[in-house]
């Protein structure tokens, strides 16, 4: 009875509470183009609470009623102030104008404290509008490449676009493209990446202390959304650089109620590069492209709900053709993703997202000889429905929860060959199917002014399910018994080969130690059921996406961090001391001497090895967002080891990833409207590979003796790369003679501008792989073996010509 009555005396002031408040809500826009504003912050001086709008540009602020000032600011627009009387709930749409004023350094209200005021670890926004000013590589600007600057993130290698996020490898980072999953990120072999950033509107990155609407990998979150399309006017734009041109164009479909958004990009090398290559070359017959395209359309259905149709489509394309050798090969390999989003406001409080996505990544490589031809090829589909609720009750609680739910189709490592009309038996093509859903619930809310909490709970489940084959790998019975013949065992069609389920806790907690400076911390459990095997110590096409299986268990990760923020000088500068420390089990390496071939008639995971690892490190990072010197600089401590008791003799090995020192240092100068120059520069300990130190000669063979497993450190990688930017006006005024001293200021029909970029400005020849050869005679008893450094960029200029009319 007690208990009754305490639960009604507690729902009835909850209810008396909110009746006397009321609500401010709505989106946020670009007043130009009518494209929504993703973190924007919205203010009420008086009682100093707001938001930032949420990816969707939506804001909601529960206040008592009264009178309000409203302070609306975002980076690179103009901020407004309004007085307001909030006597009942209110659907207010604001709208932004862009700001070309440089020295506006001080006027981003909220935005200028989001560093000390936010439970968010390890996460940045990215601005692309700067990300096109840093100097571009071959004149491509590159997003993967941009977030390879900040602290905790590493690049893979020279002319990479792979990254490691705090110990973690290439398939523990979930890349998202407007909700789809992206798989294979890189164009050319990784020297480039499939984001085309003039359709890109907003780039997210999670490296510690991921929320629980993320889930499926363990290092990070890149979340990308695309722009949804002028909704105002028609534009075009585009470039034309050295190795590739990409053009844009977007605009309203019905003004203000439905906008679309086009835009391809592809590489010319083939045809630039055709004319000069001699018949007589080994290069004779070869050729190489890659293409992307990128579409959105949007329709607001109401008021209340509005419907979004994206999707992307890229594809690498390699030829070799010998007529003189008999000899072609071919090698496409690409994505394709697709998203129906629904957006639905049930009320100023309470907003839905649905997204039906469709993923699909597929490599092959096909040989031919004479009448003889082979096809290497694998791949993943994935089929997802997502969809979740956010909920503001007050300025205190921000409540958000949901469901995702993927269908996987793997289909790994497949070979087919023929000679002729010959089919020869490679056996049947090997797919794997499974079920993916994880429910998740969490509130960031204020315990008090200080203190704030982000809690939330994942709960995953995974399931393989037929038809599917296992085949049982050849066991010694005992040290006497002959080894008994492969057996399979077979699943029938949505029969249950293996399960997992678990639950995957988040906590996010922020202190305030005053106006200025705050200390946080983190707690991050995550499962991954699905594992990227490599041959090759880099990312590359041919890597095999496989589930977790009746022999793979989910990699799991537990992730502790905690780091103090501060601001200074009125909040123009922006740093933090982020520690972590990360523990892994479950990794997934090939055993020594795979191949890909000898899938044919078993599984791929039958040649898997299993083991665990942990990382720690330290990230310092200091920013300069406004003004016209900004940029950045991070600096990363960190170590990273493995251990798999089938490799290096069950001893513990440095990741071929870890490295020690890792510095970056961005820096942008706007010298007036027209007139920009940017650079960059990086340090990182070198690589870790494994080297023989020896080889004898035995029975007529060279044997190579090798040091332990990643134990040889290559040189350091360092360059600077230096951009200068051209920005004519973008207005012309009519001559005073004509029409008197207040001659209007008109846009342009035409605009363009030039980007003069130099990567590796000192030309250092950092290392890209090392091989051996031989010199002398071992008859003559002078052989000697040298190791031989290969660099693959020295100093490059590009120069790019952008236009939009």
């Amino acid at each position: 009875m007690r208990l009754s009555l305490a639960i009604f005396l507690t729902v009835f002031i909850c209810l008396n509470t909110l009746s006397q408040s009321v609500t401010l809500s709505g989106t946020v826009k670009d007043k130009s183009t009518g494209e929504t504003i993703i973190g924007a912050s919205v203010y009420l001086k008086e009682v100093a609470k707001g938001m930032p709008s949420n990816v969707y540009g939506f804001y909601s602020i529960t206040v008592a009623p009264g009178n309000h000032t409203l302070l609306v600011s975002a980076i690179g627009y103009k901020s407004i102030e309004l007085e307001l009387e909030l006597l009942d709930d209110l659907k207010l749409p604001l709208e932004l104008s862009e700001n070309v004023i440089l020295t506006d350094v001080a006027t981003v209200v909220g935005e200028k404290s989001k560093n000390t005021e936010s439970t968010d670890m390890g996460r940045v926004d990215l601005d692309v509008s700067k990300i096109k000013k840093l100097p571009a590589f071959l004149g491509e600007v590159d997003i993967l490449k941009t977030i390879q600057f900040l602290p905790g993130i590493q690049t893979a290698g020279e002319g990479n676009t792979g990254f490691y996020v705090r110990g973690g490898g290439p398939d523990q980072n979930l890349i998202l493209l407007d909700n789809a999953v992206v798989y294979n990120a890189s164009h050319l072999f990784g020297f480039f990446s499939v984001f085309n950033a003039d359709a890109v509107k907003n780039v997210e990155v999670i490296k510690g202390g991921m929320p629980a609407n993320y889930g499926g990998r363990l290092a990070s979150v890149l979340d990308i959304s695309l722009k949804e399309g002028n909704a105002r006017e028609h534009t075009f734009d585009g470039g034309i650089g050295l190795i590739a041109s990409r053009f844009t164009a977007q605009g309203p479909i019905k003004k203000d109620t439905s906008s679309y958004i086009i835009s391809a990009r592809r590489t010319y090398i083939d045809i630039l590069a055709k004319p000069f290559v001699n018949p007589e070359s080994a290069f004779s017959g070869s050729g190489y492209y890659f293409y992307d395209l990128n579409m959105k359309i949007n329709y607001r259905l109401g008021e209340n709900d509005q419907l979004f149709l994206s999707g992307y489509f890229g594809r690498d394309v390699f030829g070799f053709e010998s007529q003189r050798a008999g000899f072609s090969a071919r090698i496409p390999w690409g994505n394709a993703t697709g998203t129906l989003r629904w957006n639905h406001l049930f009320s100023d409080k309470l907003f839905l997202n649905t997204n039906l996505t469709f993923s699909d990544y597929q490599f092959s490589f096909t040989g031919a000889q004479e009448d003889f031809e082979f096809t290497l090829f694998s791949g993943i589909q994935d089929w997802s429905l997502k969809s979740s609720l956010s909920f503001y009750p007050n300025p205190r609680h921000n409540i958000q929860a949901g469901f995702d739910y993927i269908f996987h189709e793997f289909t790994p490592s497949n070979v087919t060959a023929r000679s002729g009309d010959v089919v020869f038996d490679t056996g049947d093509i090997t797919r794997v199917y499974a079920h993916d859903l994880s429910i998740y619930a969490l509130d960031q809310f204020d315990i008090s002014d200080k203190l704030r909490v982000n809690g939330g709970l994942r709960f995953s489940f995974f399931n393989q399910v037929g038809p599917f084959t296992r085949f049982v790998r050849n066991e010694v019975q005992d040290d006497f018994s002959a080894v008994a013949e492969n057996e399979t065992i077979e699943y029938g069609k949505g029969e249950k080969v293996a399960s997992y389920a678990n639950l995957e806790p988040r906590l996010n907690v922020r202190y305030k130690l005053g106006s200025k400076s705050s200390i946080k911390a983190a707690y991050t459990q995550n499962y991954q059921y699905l594992h990227l095997a490599s041959l090759s110590p880099t990312s590359l096409p041919t890597d095999v996406w496989v589930p977790s299986t009746d022999r793979v268990q989910p990699q799991f990760s537990i992730q502790y961090a905690l780091g103090y923020f501060r601001n200074f000088k009125d909040d123009i500068y922006e740093a933090s001391v982020e520690i972590y420390y990360k523990e892994m089990e479950n990794l997934v390496e090939f055993e020594e001497g795979a191949q890909p071939e000898n899938t044919i008639s078993d599984n791929v995971d039958n040649q898997f090895v299993f083991g665990s690892g942990d990382s720690y490190g330290v990230e310092l990072f200091i920013k300069r967002s406004l003004g016209k010197l900004n940029g950045w600089v991070g600096y990363t401590w960190s170590k990273t080891t493995r251990r798999f008791t089938e490799l290096n003799d069950g001893a513990p090995f440095p990741a071929r990833f870890d490295r020690r020192h890792d510095l970056s240092i961005i820096l942008n100068y706007d010298f007036n409207p027209k007139w920009s120059v940017s650079g960059a520069f990086v340090y990182g300990t070198g690589n870790a590979i494994t080297l023989p130190i020896a080889r004898y000669f035995i029975e007529g063979r060279v044997v190579s003796e090798f040091t332990d497993r990643n134990s040889f450190r290559m040189d350091p990688y360092h360059r600077a790369d230096v951009s200068v930017n051209y920005y004519p006006s973008k207005n012309k005024r009519i001559k005073k003679s004509q029409l008197g001293a207040d001659a209007p200021v008109i846009p342009k029909k035409f605009y363009s501008s030039w980007s003069l970029s130099v990567y590796n400005i000192y030309n250092r020849m950092n290392p890209y792989f090392i091989y051996f050869g031989t010199e002398g005679s071992l008859n003559e008893g002078n052989l000697q073996i040298k190791a031989y450094q290969v660099s693959l960029f020295p100093i490059l200029p590009s120069i790019t010509w952008n236009f939009s009319f």
